[in-house]
């Protein structure tokens, strides 16, 4: 099943964002492509499309590419170990942000609300403070769910993204 453009995903889509808390970011520079994993929280936007909130410093090599000005990124999210027949992950594509001042504080409740350990440790939460937090606004987004038929796919598209 495809989805046509529409102004929010597919409640399912949502749903598998919801369900994991781990993607692998894709991205590139100057030395190509390369991907890592973090953990992410899911916010709405203002438009009401889910955002993924991450933590990362600019000094790794992730950030340094993405403050490096062309913030394009794919990624993906799914479970280890699953079953081929059920096989469920969200694809997606989107450009990130680093989030600052009273965004920054406000993406800051969501994420540390889905890991409420971060604020249980002081010397983790001073470690966070010092790391940015960046937000990564999907365009294209894609559920495949194996347990539906093998492939099944539900497709999402931004309206008029680039």
């Amino acid at each position: 099943m495809s989805c046509p453009t529409t102004e929010t995903p597919p409640p399912e889509i949502r749903a598998a964002l919801d369900a994991h808390t781990t993607l692998t970011l894709a991205y590139a520079d100057e030395d190509g492509p390369q991907a890592c994993a973090v953990l992410y929280a899911v916010a709405d936007a203002p438009d009401s499309v889910p955002t993924l909130l991450f933590v990362t410093a600019g000094t790794t090599r992730h950030g340094r590419a993405l403050l490096a000005g062309d913030a394009r990124v794919a990624f993906t999210v799914q479970s280890d170990g699953q079953d081929w027949t059920a096989l469920t992950g969200v694809q997606g594509r989107g450009t990130c942000r680093l989030l600052e001042g009273a965004e920054r504080t406000t993406a800051w409740n969501t994420y540390s609300s889905r890991f409420p350990y971060v604020e249980k440790s002081e010397r983790l939460r001073q470690a966070m403070d010092r790391t940015g937090l960046w937000e990564l606004r999907p365009h294209w987004l894609r559920l495949v769910d194996n347990a539906k038929g093998f492939g099944h796919k539900t497709e999402w598209t931004r309206p008029n993204s680039a």
